[in-house]
């Protein structure tokens, strides 16, 4: 691994980047790219790069560098590039605080606790997964229960293997990956039990970590209850009625030692929470411009900690422009605001960006609610795009061009996807 320092901590920068995952990195990058010339990357870890380094497998970068990388691999292609800008990288530090004059309260293993200011502030944090509290399983407390994210860290990273027989709750692309992951390692994956009545991981993964390896994927289950003192000793798996409640008369029982959640990520806004931006409720990220600017002047944000990317590559291409506008900010040479608002409509769970304007191209990123064959995805009557299917879990991507909105003189843009 290969990982940046900062020379010296300075009181004030131009542009500090919050995170040092791929979003952060990107956003860097973006700044520098502006003629920027302090740039600051903080990280929690030892070493930049985010949760790429315990993603051995391949499938990262196809979109970006145009070739399959493992995520360390795409991580260190980013770190490179990073320090070729001497860009300085601060790890084994844990921002405390951000207030409103960008001014952020460090804690370090090197620098103890110090305070810096920031001309502009990129928020990166990225995402943390759902815990069984969440979900509220009932039954006993045994160890043996975790998350996906965590068993591919000690499994990848720290070569222990966290059991012999697994049920993996969620049908999450870290869990469906895990499936395989473990499968190779030698231990016996008894299902995935998804409560939806459709998969939440991209259709590749369902394909390539599932059914090549004969792992079995049952659709609106869930897992009623956890058994065990010492150690998760069975789990009690059931069908889901409409209400998504189990029932009773048709659960069964399946010995396993542990329980893998796979049951989605949570984006890190406790610090944007602090500053006091605007979040979607549906996304649990900032609002957003088309610039990636939330609600509170000169902080950007970009990544999972906007809304739970399918690709690391689209981290990468929108952290990249957040970073570009922190630049611009920082350089006075902003665009001009922007002036319709995207509205999801019928069938649309949200929009990303919250606006765009109609003099420039935009990249928008939306969800669908539910699966759809044969559709149309419109904005408004000024542009409408064929689509062959839409699913729940794979993100639409879409690039909007001003000439499409040369006729349309509202304020809110309507965006649905529907049958055709």
């Amino acid at each position: 691994m290969i990982t940046g320092r900062a020379t010296q901590l300075q009181g004030l920068y131009d542009v500090v980047v919050a995170g040092g995952g791929p979003a952060g990195l990107a956003a860097a990058l973006g700044a520098r790219e502006q003629g920027v010339e302090r740039i600051l990357v903080l990280d929690r870890e030892r070493e930049a790069g985010g949760i790429l380094w315990q993603c051995i497998h391949a499938g990262f970068g196809l979109h970006h560098f145009k070739e399959e990388l493992t995520g360390p691999e795409y991580a260190q292609r980013y770190l490179e590039q990073v320090l070729e800008k001497e860009i300085d990288v601060l790890t084994d530090t844990f921002v405390a605080d951000i207030d409103r004059d960008r001014r952020l309260k460090l804690m370090t293993g090197r620098e103890g606790i110090r305070v810096i200011e920031a001309k502009s502030v990129v928020l990166a944090m990225g995402a943390r997964e759902r815990t069984r509290g969440a979900v509220r399983i009932p039954g006993t407390r045994p160890a043996g229960v975790m998350t996906a994210g965590f068993a591919q860290k000690v499994v990848n990273l720290h070569g222990y293997l966290p059991g012999r027989k697994v049920v993996i709750l969620g049908s999450g692309d870290i869990g469906l990956i895990m499936a395989r992951r473990l499968t190779l390692e030698g231990i016996e994956v008894a299902g995935v039990f998804e409560i939806m009545p459709h998969a939440n991981g991209l259709s590749r993964n369902i394909v390539q970590c599932l059914h090549d390896f004969d792992i079995p994927l049952y659709l609106s289950h869930t897992v009623a209850e956890i058994h065990g003192r010492e150690r998760v000793e069975k789990v009690t798996v059931a069908p889901v009625d409409e209400r998504m409640r189990p029932i009773p008369e048709k659960a069964w029982d399946i010995e396993c030692d542990t329980l893998l959640l796979s049951i989605g990520l949570i984006p890190e806004n406790e610090l944007s929470r602090q500053l006091g931006v605007r979040l979607d409720p549906v996304t649990n990220g900032p609002i957003v411009s088309s610039g990636m600017e939330t609600t509170m002047d000169g902080v950007f944000a970009g990544g999972n900690v906007v809304h739970i990317h399918d690709l690391v590559d689209f981290v990468s291409q929108e952290s990249l422009l957040a970073g570009r506008n922190a630049g611009l900010y920082v350089t006075g040479n902003r665009p001009p605001a922007d002036n319709i608002r995207l509205s999801p409509g019928e069938n649309v769970a949200y929009c990303v960006p919250h606006t765009i304007s109609s003099e420039r191209p935009h990249t928008i990123y939306l969800r669908v609610r539910r699966p759809l064959e044969k559709c149309s995805i419109r904005f408004g009557t000024v542009l409408e795009k064929k689509l062959s299917y839409v699913f729940p879990a794979e993100m639409v991507t879409l690039t909007v061009q001003p000439k499409f909105l040369e006729n349309f003189h509202g304020d809110a843009l309507s965006v649905d996807v529907v049958a055709r």
